[in-house]
């Protein structure tokens, strides 16, 4: 049954009518909201639909901020399509890429405009633009909203200058820290929070299926070799600490233990104790060694060297930086480093997964995500070896170490090229992670698992938008990456449970659809009331209770029936708020 959302502002059969959408879109209206949706579950439709209702209410214009230039530019096409053509918003999107004085003609002449968080906080800041017309703001990747980001600061700007606010935060993963998910809340003056997961009865029909793989592969010798004198190493200066009482942390050693041995040393200094100045020395080392231990034996000898490189533009700087380059069990390994070619077991094992996929699938689309430039390029090159396999790098713009990256008009190009099928293998960093909505992939490879919850929903949302997609991790075994993927699992499962907890903390909001009234739908070309529509897809997924509970019909002794009164709860309680 065909099913289409109708709307003065929307085009005809532009919009699929899902109902979860449509009591988003309601909610959104009511008051600034935070939506938390599933990757694929459709935020641009939903704050489409709220854009629209919106400007047929109100004067004005609409923001719709972004994080990157090819999120913003791929917003900007989906969008232009849901909104009929003869409104003369003069939808546009602007960017770094234009010039100062090219963005002080454009602001002010469209009523939907789709940006960088940059230039909106720059041109506010250096008054070309105003926002005290803006009558809603829709805020893409919200989770970015917090310590001193773009986004966070752009919000606080149009919060303070609008007249007519209403805000529309979406993400998929806000994070599993109840902390950050109020800072995010505080910062964008968010007064409910709609949530959906995947396991939502209303909502899981929507979303394709996607296995989740894991690869698990054996580090090359020669890499424990290499690593092997800074394991020791770092063991010395953490078994030194430990006597000193400065690490804690029991069983291996991670940066999480190591980060708490800095501060307590840190807190030492404060305290006047001097002695506390070589552990500090000791303990930065130590996670020098970390980075550079992970680096070899999870990523392999592309991403350790990448490591040294940049330690080496620090040595300019820090003169820690360079003691450490100077050790010389440090110059060996970059002797070694620089006479060696890259041979981790994960390239091959991606080489042959990528191969078996499109011997199968001689149309599949294949996005391989990696933390590291130098890694991208690894794969590329082992790739690029196989007539069939065309492989394409997608990085940012620059990185720390000042290596030349893709202009947005490149990046923006080369999802183009992807998408039609001039290449079929996108390599990418964290750039890709993001919103990028890539509609015929349906193979995602992870060259590390990471334990960020946010970063594995994300890649996890690239794959499998419109037909199932398969996942691919590979994992070093007993390595960092086993912790990894275990603490991103957690942090997962964590972050639900948290979201609900500051959702409880807002009064609660029922959707009553009365500000959805002016939308419709349309089913097999018959017009439907709005609220007949959702009630009754909402009809379909209630749940029924049984008046009896046919279980608790047992036969029990008369001595059972009864309990003592002060067996329902502990001694010195005596009412509901005591619990």
């Amino acid at each position: 049954m065909s099913a289409f959302v109708e709307h003065p502002n929307l085009s005809p059969r532009s919009m699929q009518a899902r109902a979860y959408q449509l009591i988003a879109v309601d909610q959104v209206l009511s008051k600034s909201t935070l939506l938390i949706l599933p990757t694929a579950a459709g935020k641009t439709a939903v704050a489409c639909m709220a854009i629209a209702q919106r400007l047929k209410e109100k004067s004005g214009w609409v923001l719709f901020i972004a994080p990157t230039v090819a999120l913003v530019n791929q917003h900007m096409k989906n969008s232009s399509i849901a909104f009929k053509d003869n409104l003369n918003w003069n939808i546009l999107c602007i960017s770094g890429k234009d010039t100062v004085e090219t963005r002080q003609s454009l602001w002010g002449t469209s009523r939907v405009i789709f940006a960088t968080p940059q230039v909106v906080r720059n041109d506010v800041k250096n008054g070309i633009l105003s926002l005290k017309d803006c009558c809603m703001l829709v805020v893409d990747e919200a989770h970015h909203c917090v310590g001193s980001h773009a986004m966070r600061e752009s919000a606080r700007l149009y919060l303070s200058q609008a007249d007519n606010c209403l805000v529309m935060g979406a993400t998929a993963s806000p994070s599993s820290r109840i902390e950050k998910i109020q800072e995010i809340c505080k910062n964008l003056e968010i007064e409910n929070i709609h949530l959906r997961t995947r396991e939502d009865r209303m909502i899981i029909n929507y979303l394709s299926e996607l296995e989740i793989n894991e690869v698990k592969v054996d580090v090359p010798n020669k890499l424990r070799e290499l690593a092997e004198p800074f394991i020791i190493w770092q063991k010395q200066i953490v078994d030194r600490e430990r006597r000193l009482g400065t690490y804690v942390y029991p069983g291996e050693i991670g940066m999480s233990g190591l980060a708490n041995a800095m501060d307590r040393s840190s807190r030492a200094i404060k305290m006047g104790d001097s002695r506390a100045y070589s552990s500090v020395s000791n303990i930065a080392t130590a996670m020098r060694l970390n980075h550079l231990i992970n680096h070899l034996l999870c990523q392999g000898i592309t991403a350790a060297g990448e490591f040294l490189d940049r330690m080496q533009e620090e040595s300019k700087k820090k003169k820690s930086s360079k003691e450490f380059l100077e050790d010389y069990r440090v110059r060996n390994l970059i002797i070694e480093l620089s006479n060696s070619e890259e041979y981790h077991s994960k390239i091959s094992a991606i080489r042959r997964i990528v191969i078996e996929r499109l011997r199968n699938d001689e149309d599949s689309k294949i996005i391989i995500f990696s933390t590291f430039r130098d890694t991208v390029k690894a794969l590329e090159a082992a790739l690029s070896e196989f007539e069939h396999i065309k492989p394409i790098q997608f990085i940012g713009q620059s990185s720390k170490s000042g290596s030349i990256g893709l202009s947005p008009r490149k990046q923006i190009d080369r999802l183009e090229k992807f998408k039609s099928g001039e290449f079929n293998v996108l390599i990418a960093t964290s750039v890709g992670e993001e919103g990028l909505d890539i509609p015929n992939a349906d193979l995602a490879i992870f060259y590390e698992p990471v334990a960020s919850e946010i970063r594995m929903i994300q890649r996890r949302g690239r794959t499998g938008r419109k037909k199932q997609g398969d996942v691919a991790v590979l994992i070093a075994r007993e390595t960092m990456d086993e912790r990894a993927l275990l603490s991103s699992r957690k942090k997962e499962e964590y972050m639900y449970k948290s979201v609900r907890r500051v959702a409880r903390r807002f009064p609660s909001s029922i959707s009553n659809l009365r500000n959805i009234s002016d939308f419709s739908v349309i089913i097999n070309g018959n017009k439907q009331n709005i609220r007949e529509y959702v009630n009754h897809e909402k009809d379909k997924f209630r749940t029924e209770l049984s008046i009896v509970d046919n279980s608790l019909d047992i036969q029990v002794g008369e001595e059972n029936r009864k309990l003592p009164p002060q067996k329902f709860r502990p001694d010195g309680q005596t009412g509901l708020e005591q619990f």
